[in-house]
């Protein structure tokens, strides 16, 4: 039986919370250490199941891992067993984790071959590899897939430098082809590249361990390949999920919450769209301070029509928060639509919400509009299960705020992505227990 967690809803918090290492920036940072034998120190990673089976993966290779810290761990990657990508063990573990597809770029750029089982991860619509394996094949890598064993093979002895234009500003993709083209040879250009604050991040990294990557930041990156790379340190951005998480928690609760360390400058847009949502809050140094709100009221155009929040690539809204916009907006005061661009199905939990009380209508698979509340009614409780992992921190922020019991069956989607969430509530006064 998967575990379930039960939430008495209705209680205001108040406290202090740390927001974790960024998950998504972490899958690229661990892929990284691949591409030198020598050793790496990266800090304040998230222990999360997705990243902690990264970690598992790169040990079974032969990477030698060392954890001085809860949050800090040491690669080298010196002896690697390029055979293991053979092993129905590696099939088993590559196959059931989306961030193993990470590794593929820098086996390609150190070793010139690779094999890759299909991934899994999420069930959020079509979320194509095809920008990976595009921008392998433009710096001359060779795919075979077997249809028996369900493997692609790569070849890539010899990978030259050239330009790239991308179907999609895919983060991932971007990283694994910048992972791949840091030591391939010559001079390799990427046009439509995504620039998250994770993928600056990576960019950052390797160029302190030798790489020379320009235009960090923006969505054309340059990069002159190397012959090698050496070790360094690291330590990962906060998670700007999480934060953005924690700050629609405490304006649908009422709560008083500081959210500490949150390096504000990277998180782009993010406070500003909640700020639209009538929520206050101040910065303190680097801690984001949300005080108590009885109400909060959106904006409209200066026109007076409907607010419209959609996502789009950074430094547009990043389209994993706006399950939580989507949950906060229901007891706000006024009227907003949610309109989901990047992905289809992500919006299919408007229906836990609505049984809950709250007035969503749902246009079509990408637009809900969504009719505040206004605390005047709040949502109840109810039994429900997570769909993928967003949305079920967006149910569990509902949960927090309804009346009476909910209980959320299929939280290994919710802790796929966030650490010790049920601890870390229970600290800001959180009626949250496991069963």
């Amino acid at each position: 039986m998967n575990n379930a967690f039960e939430i008495i809803g209705g209680k205001p918090l108040k406290g202090e919370i740390i927001p974790q290492g960024a998950k998504n920036e972490a899958l690229q940072i661990i892929s990284a250490v691949l591409l030198t034998p020598q050793k790496i120190t990266i800090s304040n990673i998230p222990d999360i199941k997705d990243v902690n089976k990264l970690i598992e993966l790169l040990g079974d290779m032969g990477v030698t891992i060392e954890r001085p810290g809860p949050d800090t761990y040491t690669f080298e990657a010196k002896d690697i067993d390029l055979d293991f990508f053979r092993s129905e063990e590696f099939k088993a573990k590559g196959g059931g984790l989306r961030g193993s597809i990470m590794i593929v770029g820098p086996l390609l750029a150190r070793f010139g071959k690779a094999a890759i089982p299909k991934p899994g991860g999420d069930k959020i619509g079509r979320r194509r590899l095809d920008t990976h394996f595009l921008g392998f094949e433009k710096l001359g890598a060779r795919f075979n897939y077997d249809p028996d064993d369900s493997f692609f093979n790569v070849d890539a002895s010899d990978l030259k430098g050239t330009y790239i234009l991308l179907d999609e500003a895919s983060v991932t993709g971007t990283a694994n082809i910048v992972m791949a083209a840091v030591l391939a040879k010559g001079i390799t250009t990427i046009y439509n590249a995504a620039c998250e604050p994770y993928l600056q991040q990576l960019c950052k990294m390797l160029n302190r361990m030798g790489a020379k990557i320009s235009g960090i930041g923006s969505n054309l990156l340059t990069i002159e390949g190397v012959t090698e790379l050496q070790g360094t340190e690291h330590r990962m951005l906060p998670d700007m999920i999480e934060i953005g998480s924690f700050i629609g928690l405490a304006a649908m609760t009422g709560s008083e919450i500081t959210i500490k360390d949150v390096q504000y400058k990277e998180l782009g847009i993010i406070p500003d769209t909640f700020k639209r949502l009538g929520i206050q809050l101040e910065l303190r140094g680097d801690d984001i301070y949300i005080p108590a709100q009885e109400h909060y009221e959106i904006d409209t155009y200066i026109d007076g029509s409907t607010l419209t929040v959609a996502d789009a690539p950074w430094p547009g809204f990043t389209p994993d928060l706006l399950s939580i916009v989507l949950v906060v907006a229901t007891q706000a005061k006024g009227t907003v639509l949610i309109h989901q661009k990047m992905f289809e199905s992500r919006l299919f939990f408007v229906d836990k919400l609505m049984d809950m009380g709250a007035q969503i209508i749902l246009c079509d698979p990408h637009r809900a509009t969504v009719i505040g509340l206004d605390k005047k009614t709040q949502l109840r409780g109810i039994s429900m299960t997570s769909p993928d992992i967003r949305a079920g921190v967006s149910l569990l922020i509902a949960a927090l705020s309804a009346k009476g019991k909910s209980t959320i069956f299929n939280i290994e989607q919710i802790e796929r992505g966030y650490q010790h969430i049920d601890a870390r509530l229970q600290a800001l006064g959180a009626d949250i227990k496991r069963i």
